[in-house]
């Protein structure tokens, strides 16, 4: 049948639909109708939620849910469940789509019988025994194999999804049905040739074929084996291939006589075999390589040749399939590097690991495919009690650990001699409380497969009460982190007594936040092991990581026994290994004489270097060059007349000592040599990612232990990067690396890469301002953080500040709508005296009363405002994003702002309201709040959940008396935030209490006395955006649900609420005795003084069609000219100055007609008129910097098609207004 891809993972598994038409094959009209109809049913159910909402939800339940990203319900699979504060997030797979999403609890219905009468539409499949295979490298024989895998290489994976993306037409054909997954044969045309997969797979050694069973039986037995579909283990039945993905609960009883295909002899593979051979193009000559291991009975030789025939045959040339081979082999030789420091034999099977049988069998049925590659290391020494240390990419994953300390746990005769009290065997120590969450829900996970250990999460804040209160009673495992114990440590003097197990989990983050405390732990630790009755029990530590950190290495050496080092991150390796880093700097062309000179040896010790190239060419090259220089050198690369078996020969023959081996070669040659005792690696071709740690491990050997002393007079091994223009993009990995490696780094590097540093700032000029440095004052990840971290001064602090948001010396009341975390909330600010929103709100609530002002909105626009009824309460929204419309669907979902809260929502297009223009004059209400001077403690950069929900409770819906102290686009950071309660009986008011008291007395907070002084600092430098296109002020731009564009009514209204184009607000606070025009006048010096910009001197003249205005400046540079039909705004540097001018226009021009040019020593801007005449001024309104050139009044005069007392006329009214507002603002500063 004629199938269509809907989903890959593997060769494995991957999704399809069926096409065309056939007995059991379900036309794509009628999913489609059905999704219309569950649409419909769904969206109309929104009155009676509860009716439709399931009582339980558990895993493997069928249901329907809402998809965000298909704007639809689908029907799906609950696939897991993750429990959040305030509700519960499920995992789906959807059925009909093959995707998994995420849904939250109020987005699950119960599925109706009468929506799963048709076949999931997703079915899926594997290809008809096709194995996966790897390359299995024995560096003792120096051989390489391939041999059977448990799962896909990337490599293969990406081959068949390329395969398939190629093809113009694909079949399958059914050959079994086990467990709800067909097992098919692929077949797929490209360029008008046929090609098996599953046969192209093996001839390109990324699979192997299965062998058939030799006990197959008889086809009914085959038939019965291959064909249960209900995972429940009900009796054996079989199913029509066509309905084998409908739900259990709703399949019908299939007669079994159907003739579904099932029933496979057992020749099959010769039947295959032979319809491979006819059914293809056999346009290839037989290949001499056979395949031994295939089951045939008759006729085999014919059968053999014909497969030969097509194994050999190359239909698919292409470039990147042959760039995927080259991947597959690279992948398979990154596998397989480790750096061990004692030989473990590696377990990388589930069914031979050093676990459990309970444990495995939860494994299993969790379909966990078999330990990783470094899990397969690090999981048999960690089983058998030994000290382990741990570095690999996957450092991270407490996978690493678990499973073997949970195996361990289970034989209760390791602890008989330790003293009969409280207390944990085991320890977990995590870098936050966020890793200590995940690790404790995996405990209790897998604990239920073995005996009890009563596992513990302990996230302790500064509250001594909640310490002491804690019991740990039958407790066996503890899982927290270094602060939490030793806070607990206080009140619980005997908790290491009977500890023999202590992890370490993301060593290096705990060494680099912690290091202290995690030493401290570990001396009370080595403290309790010492006592005689600890000689017959474990005592065992686990450290596990993604980088090396100095720290380990004292961790080895005082607290460690003989313990196994396993590094499976080469670059990780060689800092282990104490390997010299040098960058030498250069051009391309300077690249040989400077290679010269690093091997110009002075060392009296046998030195042997690996010099690496990236081509043919350079290799050839570089040999040429030292051999014309008189220094010995071998090479090898993929086109030399040297086979390896000789160079290896030359390479390992003993040489006394001051002998000098160098060997050139390409990185192909790596895998084939295998060379592992260099003493120096030369990246002359400069080495990928990748590859860079595979070049490190040539030097493996010679790697110095952490036991070895430095007192040595130079570094045994070592590592030299030739660094030139044409490697300038891995320049920033290159300069952390040498950081990490504690590395000298050449000046010119530091100097180039905070250059780098500054332009990849600069690349997130136009992103929201960071939210770690808006809540705490700074960003400890900003090399990886996608945000911003300097200010955009057309975003953060426009000309024009909302007087709600200005910075004032007394209080205004605030309340909080939308708790973020526990200092950061949405809310607005309220005019206790004549307080605009409440009483436009309640005209709104009045308006809506009435039945007859209910209209539907008919057709939805996106950035449009419109009325929402919520409960009892009508609020003003506004639409941010509209879902895909159906034609068969009368409603669909649009997501929602609420504009005087901040918070979004999900709605149906039915519930919003139209909403009279009246109703949208005043701004949008929403505010961020940010309270000052207060962070988590332990170094944490989120907030405990616990902090949130208690301040949450505290202050929703409540006002509040805060005083603003800095102000950021639509950001307000208050200090203090207090609740106050007023007695109206005794005329007096009380401090409830104040929110950054109430979330430090949590004990989960601390003290932040940077917090106002870093953003201060943060404004101390600030940029005018690079395009002064994103001129959108930034409460909507740092809001990713915000508008982007808008009606000119709606644009107003987003105007004056916002902070880039705010002239005036209809709030204020004539109610706060702060105000007064003394006040805001000395805020807006200081936020002005805080810009340090420069307004430029300016001088206009005009004729009939054109303004001409002349921009006063020295040695422009960077000049920038936003032009719009009532706004100009110019930028440029001068020197360490930055001018900006930001003209709102008396009149309106034409944008796409007016140009800025430079001239001499200014800017000339020459704007047109959108109507003809004269202007009695150029600036709506006046400014002290900008004047009428008198030069050129008679110009105008002349060229005037005006009568003469008309000209003089206009042209006086323009100068009297000038000067009019020069006199009057003549005390303005200007950069003079």
């Amino acid at each position: 049948m004629e199938v269509l891809v809907l989903e890959i993972e593997d060769p494995g598994c991957f999704w399809v639909t069926m096409k065309g038409c056939g007995p059991y094959v379900v036309d794509e009209i009628e999913y489609k109708n059905l999704n219309a109809e569950m649409n419909q049913f769904y969206d109309k159910s929104y009155k009676d939620v509860d009716e439709v909402k399931p009582l339980t939800v558990e895993e493997g339940q069928i249901c329907v849910v809402f998809s965000k990203e298909l704007k639809c319900w689908c029907r799906a699979v609950i696939k897991s469940i993750m429990y959040c504060t305030d509700h519960y997030q499920t995992e789906c797979f959807l059925v009909d789509y093959a995707k998994y999403t995420f849904v939250k609890s109020k987005d699950i219905r119960v599925a109706l019988e009468a929506f799963m009468q048709i076949p999931y539409r997703a079915k899926k499949c594997r290809l008809y025994r096709t194995k996966p295979v790897t390359l299995r490298i024995d560096f003792c024989e120096d051989t390489a194999k391939i041999v059977p895998a448990k799962r896909w290489d990337s490599a293969a994976t990406r081959y068949f999804q390329n395969l398939l993306k190629a093809t113009t037409q694909m079949k399958a054909k059914l050959c079994a049905v086990e467990d709800n997954t067909y097992d098919v044969f692929l077949y797929v045309t490209i360029k008008d040739e046929k090609v098996c997969v599953n046969d192209d797979l093996v001839s390109k050694n990324f699979a192997r074929f299965e062998e058939a069973k030799e006990n197959a039986g008889s086809s009914a037995d085959y038939q019965e084996n291959q064909t249960s579909l209900n995972v429940e283990s009900v009796p054996v039945k079989i199913v029509n291939p066509a309905l084998a993905l409908r739900p259990v609960l709703f399949q019908e009883k299939v007669s079994t006589n159907l003739e579904t295909g099932l029933a496979v002899p057992s020749s099959f593979l010769e039947e295959t075999y032979q319809r491979s051979s006819t059914d293809l193009n056999e346009n290839t000559a037989p290949i001499v390589k056979a395949i031994s291991s295939l089951p045939f009975k008759d006729n085999t030789a014919i059968h053999t040749d014909r497969l030969q025939q097509f194994l050999n045959c190359d239909l698919l040339k292409t470039h990147i399939i042959e760039d995927d081979q080259q991947s597959f082999q690279n992948l398979s030789e990154e596998r397989s590097f480790v750096f061990l420091s004692n030989k473990i034999e590696p377990s990388s099977i589930l069914e031979t690991a050093p676990l459990f049988d309970g444990l495995k069998k939860e494994l299993t049925r969790r379909k966990f495919l078999g330990p990783n590659f470094t899990e397969s290391y690090c999981w048999p020494p960690v089983a058998r009690g030994c000290d382990v240390v741990a570095i690999s990419y996957q450092g991270n994953d407490p996978f690493l650990y678990i499973p073997p300390v949970l195996t361990f746990l289970q034989s209760g005769s390791c602890y008989k001699a330790l003293p009969n009290r409280n207390g944990p065997l085991a320890l977990i120590l995590c870098p936050g409380w966020k890793k200590a969450q995940l690790v404790f829900e995996l405990l209790k996970t897998y604990e239920r497969c073995s005996r009890q250990l009563h596992p513990m999460l302990i996230i302790l804040g500064q509250n001594k009460e909640a310490a002491r209160s804690v019991k740990i009673q039958g407790c066996e495992v503890i899982v927290t982190t270094p602060y939490s114990l030793l806070r607990l440590f206080e009140h619980h003097s005997l908790l290491f007594c009977r500890l023999c197990h202590l992890v370490l989990d993301e060593i290096e983050v705990l060494f680099s936040d912690a290091a202290e405390q995690v030493f401290t732990i570990l001396d009370c630790y080595k403290k309790a092991i010492i006592t005689e009755e600890w000689e017959y029990s474990p005592h065992q530590i686990i450290a596990v990581g993604t980088r090396w950190n100095k720290h380990i290495a004292h961790l080895i050496k005082e607290f460690m026994n003989d313990p196994y080092i396993v590094i499976t991150a080469m670059e990780e390796a060689s800092i282990y290994g104490n390997v010299q880093q040098v960058v030498r700097i250069c051009t391309n062309s300077e690249r040989t004489a400077v290679l010269l000179k690093v091997l110009d040896f002075t060392h009296n010790n046998l030195q042997k270097v690996l010099v690496f190239t990236n081509s043919v060419n350079e290799a050839e090259m570089v040999h040429k060059a030292l051999k014309t220089n008189s220094i010995f050198s071998l090479k090898i690369h993929k086109e030399s007349e040297f086979n390896f078996k000789y160079i290896l020969e030359q390479w390992t023959k003993k040489y006394s000592s001051g002998t000098h081996v160098v060997l050139v070669l390409t990185d192909d040659c790596m895998q084939s040599l295998g060379i592992t005792d260099a003493t120096c690696v030369i990246h002359f071709g400069f080495p990928s990612p990748r590859i860079f740690g595979q070049r490190l491990y040539s030097m493996s050997d010679n790697f110095c232990n952490v036991d070895s002393s430095a007192d040595q007079e130079y570094t045994k091994t070592r590592s030299v990067i030739l660094l030139t223009e044409n490697s300038v993009c891995h320049v920033l990995g290159i300069l952390r690396y040498l950081q990490h490696a504690e590395a000298e780094i050449p000046p010119e590097l530091h100097d180039f890469t905070a250059k780098m540093l500054e332009a990849e700032e600069d690349k997130k000029f136009s992103r929201p301002l960071c939210s770690y440095l808006k809540t705490f004052g700074i960003c400890k990840n900003r090399t990886v953080c996608p945000d911003r971290h300097q200010i955009n001064l057309q975003i953060d602090v426009p000309q024009n500040i909302p007087d709600k948001i200005i910075p004032m010396p007394g209080c205004v009341t605030i309340l909080p709508l939308h708790i973020v975390n526990a200092t950061n909330y949405f809310g607005r600010i309220v005019d206790k005296q004549k307080d605009q929103y409440t009483i436009l709100a309640e005209e709104i609530n009045e308006y809506f009363k009435k039945p007859s002002n209910k209209i539907s909105v008919k057709n939805v626009e996106k950035l449009a405002f419109y009325g929402l009824c919520e409960k009892t309460l009508f609020h003003r929204v506004q639409v941010v994003e509209i879902s895909p419309k159906e034609e068969e669907n009368l409603f669909f979902n649009v997501k929602i702002k609420y504009i005087d809260e901040g918070r979004t929502s999900q709605v149906q297009s039915y519930q919003l309201l139209q909403l009279p223009a009246r109703f949208q004059c005043l701004p949008p209400q929403a505010v961020e709040f940010v309270v000052c001077r207060v962070k988590p403690i332990d170094n944490e950069i989120e907030w405990n959940p616990e902090v949130t929900h208690y301040i949450h409770h505290k202050i929703k819906g409540k006002q509040h008396e805060a005083k603003i102290v800095h102000t950021l686009g639509n950001t307000a950071w208050v200090d203090p935030m207090v609740r106050v309660t007023r007695l109206s009986d005794l005329k007096m008011s009380v401090n409830e209490y104040n929110v950054r008291s109430e979330i430090l007395s949590t004990g989960l907070g601390t003290d932040n006395p940077e917090h106002i002084t870093q953003l201060q600092k943060l404004c101390g430098c600030m940029k005018v955006f690079d395009h002064a296109k994103n001129l959108e002020p930034l409460s909507i731009k740092e809001d990713t649900a915000g508008p982007e564009n808008a009606s000119n009514l709606q644009n107003m209204s987003i105007q004056e609420n916002s902070t880039g184009n705010c002239n005036s607000s209809k709030i204020t606070f004539g109610n706060h005795p702060c105000d007064g025009v003394a006040q805001t006048k000395e805020a807006e010096d200081s936020t002005l003084h805080q810009r340090k910009c420069f307004y430029p001197e300016i001088k206009w003249f005009q004729n009939d069609k054109t303004v001409t205005v002349k921009v006063k400046i020295a040695s422009v540079a960077d000049c920038k000219c936003e032009f719009s039909k009532e706004k100009v705004v110019f930028s440029a540097y001068s020197g360490d100055k930055l001018y900006l001018a930001d003209m709102e226009l008396h009149q309106y021009i034409l944008a796409e007609k007016s140009t800025c040019v430079i001239k001499d020593k200014e800017a000339i801007i020459v704007l047109a008129k959108e109507k003809k005449g004269a202007w009695c001024k150029l600036l709506k309104n006046k400014n002290p910097h900008v004047s009428f050139d008198f030069e050129h009044w008679e110009d105008f005069e002349d060229k005037s098609p005006f009568p003469v007392g008309i000209k003089k006329l206009y042209c006086t009214a323009a100068v009297t207004e000038e000067l009019v507002d020069s006199s009057e603002d003549n005390g303005t500063e200007s950069d003079e």
